[in-house]
């Protein structure tokens, strides 16, 4: 259940990006986390927000504006282990800088991760920790065994 958000100057992508970009970057999250094959569970509880900020709102040190982009990924404890990071960090970056069109632009694209404390992940009115994503997880394994079944 990751949280991606994108920042980015507005013009950078295509006018209709916006969703092709969200969609790539949650299978790329859904993949580094060992989700092969996301079913709804996953992807009705995986959302990705685009910001689309003024050009004068993004700088750097050396540059007003600059041409850069920050890609937050917030995922519930110990989903991603070191392999899955390195995986998302380089595909959320190859993802960013294809539909931008510019393959430059994976030079000053930052991928932050963030891994949410035990029971701070918020969804439903439920603050979600071990103990409350082992139920989920034992419920949506339940729920394939059933459809297999079926």
């Amino acid at each position: 259940m990751p949280m991606i958000d994108v920042y980015a100057p507005a013009e950078l992508f295509p006018p209709d990006a916006d969703a092709q970009l969200g969609d790539e970057l949650t299978h790329a999250v859904l993949r580094a986390e060992g989700v092969a094959t996301p079913g709804p569970f996953h992807l009705d509880n995986t959302a990705a927000f685009i910001h689309r900020l003024p050009a004068s709102a993004i700088s750097t040190a050396s540059s007003q504006p600059a041409r850069a982009v920050r890609v937050q990924i917030i995922t519930p404890p110990g989903s991603l282990n070191r392999d899955g990071q390195k995986q998302i960090t380089a595909e959320a970056t190859e993802i960013v800088a294809r539909l931008a069109g510019d393959p430059a632009l994976a030079a000053s694209t930052w991928v932050i991760l963030t891994e949410a404390a035990e029971g701070g992940w918020g969804l439903a009115g439920t603050a979600f920790g071990l103990e409350e994503f082992g139920a989920l997880a034992a419920q949506a394994a339940a729920a394939r065994a059933a459809a297999a079944g079926a």
